[in-house]
């Protein structure tokens, strides 16, 4: 019996890897204090299944099939402006951290980070605080500086800064569209209104911008 049950921590896991998710779940049992009390593979799913639910933390991955973490937390800050949100991600803190802090975002923590990390960042945006690495504190202090001047990516929408990034990263755009589940025109259009944001001329010159950037490694 675990007696901290009452006051624990009551986290709900959102990935689209089982695996993942039983790996979280073995993590975060060896804290007494912290209860997993739901998981779902998507955003879709966690949305359909979180009323009614008491959860005190969301911890969710960004890449997702159906719904991805981006939409979906913009989509739960909406519905539950109160509940923490911590995104899990492969992602690196310069490709999305600031941005999903800028939407709501709780704390980012990379999917590398150790399990000591992610308890402490818990345990924080529980209590109502934020999580903000080092590396990601500094880069707010840079984005809130005296420079009024947004970077080009900065410009773009959700979808389009997700397939920007996508592209950046050298997937083709047919890749892109099965993996975000969209037409393939979709993805054109989306491609053609990212070129004319950031007066860019072509796929070859927008991952040069990323790599100048800091965007992609």
């Amino acid at each position: 019996m675990n007696p901290f049950k009452d006051q624990a921590i009551k986290v709900f896991i959102v990935d689209d890897h089982e695996v993942v998710r039983q790996g979280l779940k073995h993590i975060l049992s060896q804290t007494p204090d912290i209860e997993v009390i739901g998981e779902a593979e998507n955003g879709a799913r966690l949305l359909e299944t979180i009323p009614g639910l008491e959860i005190d933390v969301i911890l969710m991955d960004i890449e997702m099939p159906e719904k991805n973490g981006l939409e979906t937390l913009i989509q739960l800050k909406t519905l539950y402006p109160d509940l923490p949100v911590i995104i899990l991600s492969i992602f690196q803190e310069e490709q999305y951290g600031l941005r999903l802090i800028n939407y709501g975002a709780a704390g980012y923590l990379s999917k590398t980070c150790p399990p000591e990390q992610m308890i402490d960042a818990i345990k924080k945006v529980s209590k109502g605080g934020k999580y903000i690495t080092p590396t990601l504190s500094e880069k707010l202090v840079m984005h809130f500086g005296t420079n009024p001047e947004k970077p080009l990516h900065e410009t773009l929408s959700n979808r389009e800064y997700q397939i920007f990034f996508m592209m950046a990263s050298g997937q083709k755009l047919r890749d892109i569209a099965s993996e975000l589940s969209i037409s393939l025109n979709t993805v054109n259009a989306h491609r053609t209104n990212i070129l004319k944001k950031m007066d860019i001329d072509s796929n070859s010159e927008l991952i040069r911008y990323a790599l100048k950037n800091d965007l992609v490694k």
